[in-house]
């Protein structure tokens, strides 16, 4: 008894060590998977499908891409893509579910209900979204498709969609989370489009971003990318090698729609004083899906009828 006394002692000493030893042995493998997804298994034929059938962009698409390429970031009204009816008919389908969230504001269900990390509602944390949703309809569909496939290179797969809530957390409030500026770790090939659903300005958390932090840009080498890398450099290192002045911030009325290549780096989500409501995709390679993605949505096989293989390939 005395020797297992001595033995659990001695465990328990040594737990913190073996678990870094675990965690280090499990990122070294999941580096490798995607390495290996990346240059050999999946990716590259990804590329040959993209390359065999390029889609034929129109003018507004075409720039979307020449901007992602240039800065890693375009902003645009929704409707300089799509049609406003169908703006008309997303905007009625988010309010609903938001309405309902600021009910819960205003009887008192505040931030302090939310994960400290993330303080913000998401509409499908618990329950997994379908094509039933315009929203994800708009996710899967050619127009959107074609755009990131077209700055990737590669054909893509969608990995989440999802509506958010930031309530106010005051203007002392400091910053946590993806509020600080960090690098997407899941994917060095990954699209996000962020749809505000109200006006965001500098008290309603908007967006940031580094132009250059992306591919071979200028910044590209600070805290440079890689699977499941530093998700939080020092942030005062960030704003002594990175000034201010090389920032762009997203501000903008409802109906935004911002493409990002969030492999770079961004921060969003400081939320002062006016509530942000927004609509965000996630498109990544088909390695990350691989190794280091978890998808929020189910589609069932008859939902894909009516959908081409590019859009099968994306959300399958």
């Amino acid at each position: 008894m005395h020797y297992r006394h001595r033995l659990g002692k001695r465990a328990a000493r040594h737990a913190p060590v073996v678990a870094r030893q675990v965690a280090a042995l499990e990122r070294t493998g999941v580096r490798t998977t995607y390495r290996l997804h990346d240059r050999v298994l999946s990716n590259p034929g990804s590329r040959r499908r993209f390359l065999a059938h390029r889609p034929v962009l129109d003018a507004g698409q075409a720039g979307v891409v020449d901007e992602l390429r240039g800065q890693g970031f375009c902003a645009l009204p929704f409707t300089a893509l799509f049609p406003q009816a169908q703006w008309e008919e997303l905007e009625a389908d988010a309010t609903g579910w938001t309405d309902g969230v600021e009910r819960r504001v205003a009887e008192g269900v505040g931030a302090d209900a939310l994960p400290e990390e993330k303080p913000y509602w998401r509409r499908h944390r618990d329950e997994a979204i379908t094509l039933a949703s315009p929203w994800l309809r708009l996710a899967a569909s050619r127009r959107l498709l074609d755009i990131v496939n077209s700055y990737l290179g590669m054909w893509s797969k969608l990995s989440h969609a999802d509506q958010w809530y930031s309530p106010a957390l005051g203007p002392t409030t400091e910053r946590v989370g993806a509020m600080r500026w960090h690098r997407d770790y899941n994917d060095r090939h990954v699209v996000k489009v962020f749809v505000y659903l109200s006006d965001v300005d500098d008290r309603a958390g908007p967006l940031e971003y580094v132009p250059g932090s992306a591919g071979n840009g200028a910044h590209a080498d600070e805290w440079p990318w890689q699977p499941l890398g530093e998700v939080y450099p020092d942030q005062s290192e960030v704003a002594q090698r990175i000034p201010a002045s090389a920032t762009h911030t997203f501000t903008g009325p409802a109906g935004t729609m911002i493409f990002c290549d969030t492999s770079g780096f961004h921060r969003g989500g400081h939320v002062t004083e006016r509530a942000r409501k927004l609509w965000v995709f996630h498109y990544v390679s088909p390695a990350a899906l691989r190794s280091l993605v978890d998808r929020n949505f189910a589609v069932q096989p008859a939902d894909l009828t009516g959908l081409d293989a590019v859009q099968r390939f994306a959300i399958v």
